[in-house]
């Protein structure tokens, strides 16, 4: 009978093992409350809402971080769009466009400007030059560009109406 405390160590350890595995079993099984008869049960709870979207970077401010040329060219026509309200138009462009003036804007390595160059210079409606040089300033800065390996300039047609509203080619 020597090994009568070993075998009634592991009987116990078995039933400690069988008792935790209920108990926790218990635990994870939810409980419904009691129903009288012939009434309804409660609906279930309706699902959690999803989460809000996470707003467009170009809107809020936030700067992201830019490595090639086509994501500085389409990250610079977002912000050229919010930067601008009531001064751009999204839809089919007009036949015909009253000006396209061409800029290619060079940027220093914190997206600010660093120089813009006119490319393009519209026969009529000269003044539309400087509306597009504008709205570049007040887009800027056009986001991190510390991480790009090519040239930090990008080249924007900007397509304007006869209102004087412009959308940029990018975009088109």
């Amino acid at each position: 009978m020597t090994n009568s405390p070993h075998l009634a160590r592991r009987l116990w350890r078995r039933i400690g093992t069988w008792l935790g595995i209920v108990s926790v079993a218990s635990c994870s099984v939810p409980s419904s409350p009691p129903v009288e008869p012939g009434a309804r049960p409660a609906p279930p709870p309706a699902p959690a809402a999803a989460p809000a979207k996470k707003p467009d970077a170009t809107i809020v401010g936030v700067q992201p971080i830019i490595r090639t040329a086509a994501e500085l060219r389409r990250h610079a026509a977002q912000r050229l769009v919010a930067a601008n309200p009531g001064k751009v138009y999204l839809g089919k462009p007009p036949d015909p466009l009253l000006a396209i003036p061409v800029l290619e804007i060079e940027l220093l390595p914190d997206g600010h400007i660093r120089r813009i160059e006119v490319l393009r210079r519209p026969s009529q409606a000269q003044d539309t030059i400087q509306l597009a040089i504008d709205a570049v300033k007040r887009a800027a800065p056009f986001g991190d560009l510390r991480h790009m390996h090519e040239a930090r300039r990008f080249t924007e047609t900007f397509l304007f109406d006869d209102d004087r509203r412009f959308k940029p080619r990018t975009l088109d």
